[in-house]
């Protein structure tokens, strides 16, 4: 059989389960900014994390809504419209990194961290 127009990993996963996945290794990616994950998922986290960002760096309603329904968490997403993508802004793309790390003992996997190209610095919270 042949794989010509198929996108995408399967992640040996169904579809609603895959799209849990990387919606949950998304939002831990923006919370930690950055997390160690099997390479096929991390390579397919950037694919989708890119999107996410370069929707979150426009910032008007209807992207910021976009991003809270792309995370699991408003507070995830808060934090990357209003924190994270400001400081990104000087880029076009290729917003995070993939880096192979090591073979997992258990079953063999290589492993990968996948982490934001350039140094977050936290934000003060302003008091009302």
């Amino acid at each position: 059989m042949h794989r010509h127009g198929y996108q995408g990993r399967k992640l040996g996963r169904e579809r609603d389960q895959r799209r849990a996945l990387i919606k949950g290794l998304a939002t831990s990616l923006v919370e930690h900014g950055r997390i160690e994950t099997t390479l096929p998922k991390a390579k397919e986290l950037k694919r989708y994390i890119e999107k996410v960002i370069t929707k979150a760096k426009k910032g008007d309603l209807a992207n910021r809504r976009h991003v809270i329904a792309a995370l699991n968490t408003r507070a995830a997403a808060y934090k990357l419209v209003d924190e994270i993508a400001p400081q990104l802004a000087g880029r076009t793309s290729g917003h995070v990194r993939v880096e192979r790390t090591r073979v997992r003992v258990g079953d063999g996997a290589q492993m990968a961290i996948i982490e934001f190209v350039d140094e977050l610095k936290p934000v003060a919270k302003e008091e009302k």
